[in-house]
């Protein structure tokens, strides 16, 4: 049917916008590859000690996603990860996630 994959950040408080910046001005290449259908940033409930965000992706396939990582579109969308200047918005590693559908209604 479809695999999911997702990330989930946890944003330091006060940094959220700094963090949602960093999507909006990004070069996105996910439709340039076989089997993307939709990308979104999510915004998750805050705590005193983070904000959580989730990056959610659907492709028509596991085997598209695993694709996806072995492209030169992924390489270059990761080149700068972890090297912005200053303290980063970001907690930690991103939590992966993947996702098989298995039902489906729209």
């Amino acid at each position: 049917m479809s695999y999911i994959a997702m990330n989930r950040f946890k944003i330091r408080p006060g940094r959220e916008e700094d963090f949602e910046q960093i999507w909006k001005s990004r070069e996105s290449r996910l439709k340039e590859l076989k089997g993307f259908r939709e990308f979104r940033l999510l915004k998750g409930p805050a705590t005193e000690e983070f904000h959580l965000y989730s990056s959610h992706v659907v492709w028509d396939s596991k085997e598209d996603f695993v694709t996806w990582t072995k492209s030169e579109q992924f390489r270059d969308a990761h080149r700068n990860a972890g090297k912005r200047e200053g303290e980063s918005p970001i907690m930690g590693h991103p939590q992966f996630e993947g996702f098989d559908t298995v039902l489906h209604e729209a």
